[in-house]
């Protein structure tokens, strides 16, 4: 028996829709832990205590918690249309909410000076990208 053949892994193929699920969950957990350590910055705690978001003139208001929950709980529910939904209308909502989110997302960036968020920023982006690129090369069966 060869020795290196014994102890070497053997490494197993990840189901396409388990990755997707792992990477809306890993997008969830940047998306808070960014807005988390926020809660750190004097403009920002102030800000909120004011009614307002720092940097951005919004008003903390009915509105603005209605659209930031609608904004969270897509990737919640796309973490749930990865696992069950069929190949074909999984790979579409990937591409297109995945690459809908890049957007929103860069557009927060702009303007940003705190090195925490900028990477945060870029890493939620690059996040977004990998969930549309392996929705976008999600395998199709050998033509017979």
């Amino acid at each position: 028996m060869d020795r290196n053949r014994a102890t070497e892994l053997h490494d197993t193929k990840v189901d396409v829709k388990v990755a997707l699920c792992g990477l809306w969950i890993s997008l969830l957990f940047v998306f808070a832990y960014v807005d988390i350590f926020g809660f750190f910055r004097a403009d920002v705690i102030n800000g909120v205590l004011a009614g307002k978001v720092s940097g951005t003139g919004l008003e903390i208001n009915q509105a603005f918690l209605v659209f930031t929950t609608i904004f969270i709980v897509i990737p919640c529910l796309m973490v749930i249309v990865s696992l069950f939904a069929r190949a074909k209308i999984n790979r579409v909502a990937n591409i297109v909410v995945s690459l809908i989110y890049v957007v929103s997302v860069a557009v927060t960036i702009v303007g940003g000076t705190w090195i925490y968020y900028i990477l945060g920023t870029v890493i939620e982006m690059t996040i977004l990208l990998a969930i549309a690129r392996v929705a976008w090369t999600w395998p199709k069966h050998p033509a017979h």
